[in-house]
């Protein structure tokens, strides 16, 4: 018998103290050092301190409040009801989050269930009379359970919102401040976000005490990224997706559409055109949607059409492209819809069709990001209006607030903003604006 030494199974989350069962199943997941966001956000999460983390998608951040939560839970003592609470704004999220806590505690006793829409409630409603320890779900099914009595929150040490930007998009703030109201005033809370606009910042004011900020989201996309705009005529996109998906390092795909019509359209199109395509958008049902993300994970499908509600929350490694067949409706949808490739530090590419109506919103990206976007020309594609447009002059990289004294070099609140939080009322008060 071979045996094999505490050394050579050692990794870089030895160092935090984590129960012995944890590190199996951290071993197991083929972590072996801890990503920034989880080295920042790890330690404070163990003792027990709200945590704000800003981060791009891909980054790391499920385990990141994932290891804090299941500690806590091995720890101490089971009740009736769930001691954690994950809320995630899509299914696709929810159901990934959920895989990956499965992964790290497949070594431990601790019980988990997966509830959102579009799936019977009956099912949810039996699983959680196992009293789990864990419940990851979509707000809106958390709510509906909630006001059924079929779930009771009155337990839960640990609330974690996670995309909270994305929540807010979808127009789930109203349920999760109801959700808030339902929970104990004392508890730990983790708000991860890639961005921050004034909505998320305000819940974050009334949600977290004395939190350990940590900002490692960036406007500008991952340096593992080659993103580039190709100028097309409208009637043209079709084509140039072809000529890109032949191209031999193409290997997997996520093409984003515009609306729902679209993307079925294009799949159906694709598919007759000998590609193995697939669509996901709003109107398909549960079933379908988990057949369309289980074969793309699977590599049955090698291209991925879908919108952009649809995707919130992919995350399949090894997605050598993503095409933005239409432009996004924001801004701030570029960074999140490219980061599905590049993941994980893994290089990646990324190509948007842009036409000489999509000048407005190339100028606003630009500026967003603080940088111009290359734009690149494909012989027999070009557009002569849309290449007059020059990068955005004001697209230039933008200074960092300072941090406040005392405060990780990662917090991104102004000074200002960290002496009000200082003098608001106490946690409990807070706690019941929140709600």
């Amino acid at each position: 018998m071979i045996s094999v030494s505490k050394k050579d199974t050692r990794t870089g989350f030895d160092k935090f103290g984590l129960k012995e069962a944890l590190l199996r199943g951290v071993r197991g997941a083929g972590f072996e050092n801890p990503r920034p966001i989880q080295a920042e956000t790890i330690p404070a999460g163990l003792k027990g301190r709200d945590v704000l983390g800003l981060a791009q998608t891909g980054t790391g951040k499920t385990a990141a409040f994932a290891l804090p939560l299941l500690q806590r839970i091995l720890e101490g003592r089971g009740g009736k009801g769930p001691r954690a609470l994950v809320l995630a704004p899509t299914r696709e999220l929810a159901t990934q989050i959920s895989e990956e806590i499965r992964t790290l505690s497949r070594f431990t006793p601790v019980r988990m269930i997966t509830i959102y829409g579009g799936v019977s409630i009956h099912n949810q409603i039996g699983a959680l009379r196992a009293r789990p320890d864990i419940v990851v779900g979509c707000p809106g099914r958390v709510l509906d359970l909630l006001q059924q009595r079929k779930l009771r929150l009155d337990e839960v040490e640990t609330l974690v919102l996670d995309e909270a930007d994305h929540m807010f998009d979808m127009g789930f703030l109203p349920d999760i401040r109801k959700i808030l109201s339902a929970l104990p005033r004392n508890r730990q809370n983790l708000l991860f976000s890639a961005t921050m606009p004034k909505e998320i910042r305000r819940l974050a004011d009334d949600l977290l005490s004395d939190p350990q900020v940590v900002e490692l989201a960036d406007a500008m996309p991952a340096s593992t990224i080659d993103h580039a705009l190709f100028p097309v005529a409208e009637g043209r996109k079709r084509d140039l997706l072809e000529h890109l998906l032949r191209q031999k390092d193409c290997d997997s795909a996520i093409v984003f559409t515009r609306t729902k019509h679209r993307a079925r359209r294009l799949a159906e199109q694709l598919e007759k055109a000998g590609h193995r395509a697939v669509g996901l958008q709003g109107n398909m049902s549960q079933g379908q949607r988990d057949r369309a993300m289980k074969g793309f994970r699977a590599r049955r499908f090698d291209i991925l059409v879908a919108t952009d509600i649809a995707a919130r929350g992919i995350d399949v490694s090894g997605v050598s492209h993503v095409i933005n067949y239409d432009v996004p409706n924001t801004p701030e949808a570029y960074t999140h819809r490219i980061g599905r490739t590049g993941r994980s530090e893994c290089e990646g590419i990324a190509c948007t069709f842009v036409t000489s109506a999509d000048t407005g919103w190339v100028r606003a990206t630009e500026r967003m990001i603080g940088a111009p976007i290359q734009r690149r020309k494909v012989e027999g594609f070009e557009t002569e209006k849309f290449l007059k447009l020059e990068p955005a002059q004001s697209a230039r990289p933008r200074p960092r607030p300072r941090p406040r004294p005392g405060a990780s070099a990662t917090d991104p609140r102004p000074e200002g903003q960290a002496r009000n939080r200082r003098s608001r009322p106490s946690r409990g008060r807070s706690r019941k604006r929140a709600a």
